[in-house]
């Protein structure tokens, strides 16, 4: 397609919105009628500037597909491995952080109960979330 008759179609368009938005400038307002001649004035600058001549060769070329799709296919991979890294950092994280929290049970003789021990049987399996708020609720004084 020519410059010049993408430049014609381009004002052909331009001009349309325009009066569009003169009738909306009409029956809505200002704000609304300059935001229709901005809208409106796009197709313009895009031919004046190349922008239209360019999307013309990209969208009747394949090669140019191509080179989108091998685009879009580096972002998706990048996206994949990120997601990647962050799930395998925070399952690594959260191994680390429960064996830190989790409480040491002290070894008691046969008979003899732990120091500073209530009354009571003594938990078997400490859940690391259980422990966690327990630890919260004894910091605040609750238990």
């Amino acid at each position: 397609m020519s410059d010049a008759a993408i430049f014609a179609i381009s004002l052909g368009v331009t001009l349309v919105g325009l009066v569009a938005s003169w009738g909306v400038y009409r029956r809505r307002g200002a704000a609304s009628g300059a935001r229709g001649a901005a809208l409106s004035l796009i197709p313009l600058a895009a031919a004046m500037t190349g922008v239209t001549r360019f999307l013309t060769d990209l969208v009747f070329s394949p090669m140019k597909w191509a080179g989108v799709a091998v685009a879009g296919l580096a972002v998706v991979l990048y996206l994949a491995s990120g997601a990647a890294l962050s799930r395998r950092s925070v399952t690594e994280g959260e191994d680390s952080r429960a064996a830190r929290k989790a409480p040491k049970a002290k070894q008691a003789g046969p008979g003899k109960a732990p120091k500073g021990a209530v009354g009571g049987p003594a938990p078997t399996a400490v859940d690391p979330d259980l422990a966690e708020i327990e630890d919260i609720l004894r910091n605040r004084g609750i238990k």
